[in-house]
This record gives structure tokens, C-alpha cells and sequence, in this order.
């Protein structure tokens, strides 16, 4: 590859948002000059990645995701970060400019009453869920929402603070200090779990003779194997973060009832900035998601509109028998979707090290899901696009007037995203228009 873009695509990924711009820029510029080599098109989504404002696991900004899926060729692509709309406006933005269908969320987690004793998709944790909203259209929300939104970034810190003093505690000689060594790995002050760790590793590094015994002591493991773990960082991460941080570790505290935030506060944030409540759906195998359809009336009940798949992790084992299970309940929750008029976000996040950029749309396991997959990667930039660009979007008084089922919205929203390509064009639309004249109007220019 071209030296010049190799440096323009680091800088991509600067935490400073103006190098982050300038370097985007002189990457279209160079592109315009066909100065760069890009992939085809292809017919495949990844609407599930993190980015750097709140973990992603190759470094990639919001706008380095863009560039990422222009240069790769994935039609759409779409961003999810922890507890913050950060990389909304700079991602959707990046987008236009490069040509690529994009859409923006956000997950949390939050507290199911009713689900208090049953685990769904966090694993030990009854009562807990994993929840999203997708479709955003900026990363500025109504007045109404500020302090939804403050609350999920303050209960991510003070949790953070809780697990850098519980290790502090267990770790003893290797200390880290919040403000000095974590909050300085991110750009906008949002660490995660994630960073945490990173923090850790840095730190045993610098103060201690011999990092492998520290951590085969701390671990609980040989030496020897921790010297080989420690080859491949993201496995050493995942492993630190698993035994010291998750369920059973010393950084690990159960969480309650009022750990998160209630799941209606959560939907009141999502629905004022005109965008998606999202089911989160994991592998079909808690008992919690075993039942699935009580799950999924109680969510659609409190205003769920979508349903969140990450793939890979559904399909992709050499176990056979692990693999039957998992496909078998992948295909039963589209089903259930379809049933239930939820379209799909799907993808995979990015927040760990060794996941896929992109699904692979080609795997045959997938054939039988990759049009509802593409359907509704195809729904949420057609939403998106309509809300950013004419407040038109699906939660908006016009959707609900003119197309008053969900299934009419689904519909009609699929189609806007298949008509209209990215960029820039202004959209000469307005709410005086039937969906028909929209659909007229949007597929003729």
C-alpha cells in the first residue's frame, strides 16, 4: 500500500478530531485523483461496531470506521458505543462524505424486574439485559434526555472507580490511578472495562521485574502458559479481564436493581432523539431467552422496535453439536422477528481482539437469514437517513400518520434505504408528502 495512505488512514484514528478531518479529507481528495484502491461494493453489513469512544479493539475512530467500510466495500456499516452518543455526528458526517450507507446507536445496560430471576443476556446476571437503540441521527439530544444521558456516562464511571479499587486492593503491587492511567486511553473520557485491563497490563510492565510471574500468581495459572498468553494481547486481555474482572473475579460485584438504569428511562432517551429501541438478542440459550417470546412482548410492550444479532457468535464453532444448537436457534429467532416485525440490526462488534471487521455473508450456515439480515441493515439507513435529513424518521408524527402499523414502517423505511445512495444530495422532501410521493420523489433523483 501507498506510504501516503497508510499515514493518512493512522491518522484516520488520531484522538484529535481535527487530524482525524484533515486526514479524511486529503483521503477523498486522493481517492477523487484515483489515488487510492478501493474494493467493489459488496451486498454485506456490519451495524454493530465500537468505536474508539467507547472500546474498539483495533483502534478504529468514527471516522477511521467510514474509511474502513469505503475502502472495503461494505455497503452498510453502522456504530455502537457504551453509555455515550460521542461518535454520532462525526461518524454519520464521515459517511455522507465517502458514500457509505451508515446508521448510529448506542447500548447500555439496564434492570428487568420481570426478569429478576431469570438470566437473558448477561451471563450470571439475573435481571440484568443488555439493551440498545439504534437509528440516531446526531449526537446531540433534546433537553429532555440530557440527564438520561449524563446518568448512563456517571453509573459507567462510578462503576469503573469500584472495579480500579477492588483490583488496586487484590493486586496489590501494581497499582493504577483512574485519572492518570485509564482516562487517558480514551478521547472523550468513556473507559470501559476494557481499557481497564489495558491500564493493568501497562502498569505490570513498568513495575514489576518479571510481568509473566506477576500474572501467573495473580491468575492463578503457570508461568509458562502465561508467557505464551502473553504473545497474543488480545487473548491475554480477555483472559485478565475474564478471571479478575467478570463474575467470580476480585473486581467483580454482583449488581442489584439499582446498579443501571430502568429500561423505560432508557427507551424515553432513545424515542425523544427520534430513534430505535432494540432487543438485544444473544444465543437462545438462557433461560431467560428460552423465553423468548414473553421477553420479546414485554420489550415490544415498553417500546422495542428492532432486533440486534451478532452473528458470528451463533454460527461459527467446530463443536457440531454446539453449532446445531446455535444455528437452530439463530434461524428461530428470525423467524420470531419476522413474526413480530422487528427488523434486524446485525453485526459484529469490533470490541474484542480477533473478531471480523464484517460478517461473512457468504458462510453457508448464514444463507437462509442473509436477506432479512440485509432487509433490515437496509431499514435502519433508510430511517436514519430520513430523520437526519427531513425529521421524517420512523418515530416521527408523519411515520405515525401516514404509515400507522410497524409493518407499514418497516416496509417503507427498507425501501427508502434501498432507493437512495449516500452522500450529500439534499433530499427535497418535506411532511406534506405521502409515503408514495417520498418513494416517487427519492427514486427518480
Amino acid at each position: 500500500m501507498n506510504s501516503h495512505v497508510e499515514a493518512l488512514e493512522a491518522q484516520l484514528n488520531d484522538f484529535d478530531r481535527q487530524t482525524r478531518s484533515a486526514a479524511l479529507a486529503d483521503l477523498i481528495a486522493l481517492n477523487a485523483r484515483g489515488g487510492v484502491s478501493l474494493e467493489p461494493e459488496k451486498p454485506i453489513a456490519n451495524l454493530h461496531c465500537h468505536t474508539f469512544f467507547s472500546f474498539n479493539a483495533y483502534g478504529y475512530s468514527p471516522s477511521g470506521l467510514a474509511w474502513l467500510a469505503k475502502q472495503r466495500g461494505i455497503r452498510l456499516l453502522g456504530i455502537v458505543d457504551f453509555d455515550v452518543l460521542d461518535a454520532v455526528d462525526e461518524f454519520l458526517d464521515a459517511c455522507e462524505a465517502v458514500g457509505v450507507r451508515g446508521s448510529a446507536g448506542i447500548e447500555t445496560r439496564v434492570y428487568l424486574p420481570e426478569f429478576a430471576t431469570r438470566e437473558t443476556n448477561s451471563p450470571g446476571e439475573p435481571g440484568v439485559y443488555y439493551h440498545m437503540g439504534i437509528g440516531f441521527a446526531s449526537s446531540q439530544v433534546p433537553e429532555s434526555a440530557v440527564s438520561i444521558l449524563a446518568d448512563l456516562r456517571q453509573r459507567a464511571y462510578q462503576r469503573n472507580l469500584g472495579v480500579v479499587d477492588r483490583l488496586n486492593a487484590y493486586l496489590d503491587s501494581v497499582q493504577i490511578d483512574y485519572a492518570h492511567d485509564v482516562l487517558p486511553l480514551t478521547p472523550g473520557g468513556n473507559a470501559t472495562e476494557r481499557h481497564i485491563v489495558v491500564a493493568y497490563i501497562r502498569a505490570a510492565e513498568r513495575e514489576t521485574a518479571d510481568p509473566a510471574a506477576f500474572w501467573a500468581e495473580k491468575l492463578g495459572q503457570p508461568v509458562d502458559k502465561i508467557t505464551t498468553l502473553m504473545q497474543d494481547f488480545g487473548s491475554f486481555q480477555n483472559t485478565i479481564r475474564s478471571k479478575l474482572i467478570k463474575r467470580g473475579g476480585p473486581g467483580y460485584v454482583q449488581p442489584g436493581p439499582d446498579t443501571f438504569p430502568a429500561i423505560e428511562d432508557f427507551h424515553r432517551l432513545i424515542v425523544v432523539c427520534g430513534a430505535l429501541p432494540t432487543v438485544t438478542w444473544l444465543d437462545g440459550t438462557t433461560a431467560g431467552e428460552q423465553a423468548i417470546e414473553e421477553l420479546l412482548a414485554l420489550l415490544i410492550g415498553k417500546g422495542a422496535v428492532a432486533l440486534n444479532i451478532v452473528p458470528d457468535r451463533n454460527w461459527n464453532f467446530a463443536d457440531p453439536e454446539v453449532k446445531r444448537v446455535k444455528v437452530a436457534n439463530l434461524y428461530e429467532i428470525v423467524r420470531l422477528a419476522a413474526e413480530y416485525d422487528l427488523p434486524l440490526n446485525v453485526g459484529t462488534e469490533m470490541n474484542a481482539f480477533g473478531q471480523k471487521l464484517v460478517d461473512d455473508f457468504d458462510a453457508p450456515e448464514l444463507a437462509p437469514v442473509r436477506q432479512a439480515f440485509l432487509d433490515g441493515a437496509h431499514f435502519v439507513y433508510g430511517h436514519t437517513l430520513m430523520q437526519r435529513r427531513a425529521d421524517l424518521g420512523y418515530q416521527s408524527d408523519w411515520a405515525k400518520a401516514q404509515l400507522p402499523t410497524r409493518r407499514e414502517r418497516n416496509t417503507f423505511y427498507e425501501q427508502i434505504g434501498r432507493s437512495v445512495s449516500p452522500g450529500k444530495t439534499a433530499l427535497k422532501i418535506d411532511e406534506s408528502m405521502s409515503p408514495a410521493d417520498v418513494l416517487a420523489k427519492l427514486g427518480s433523483s
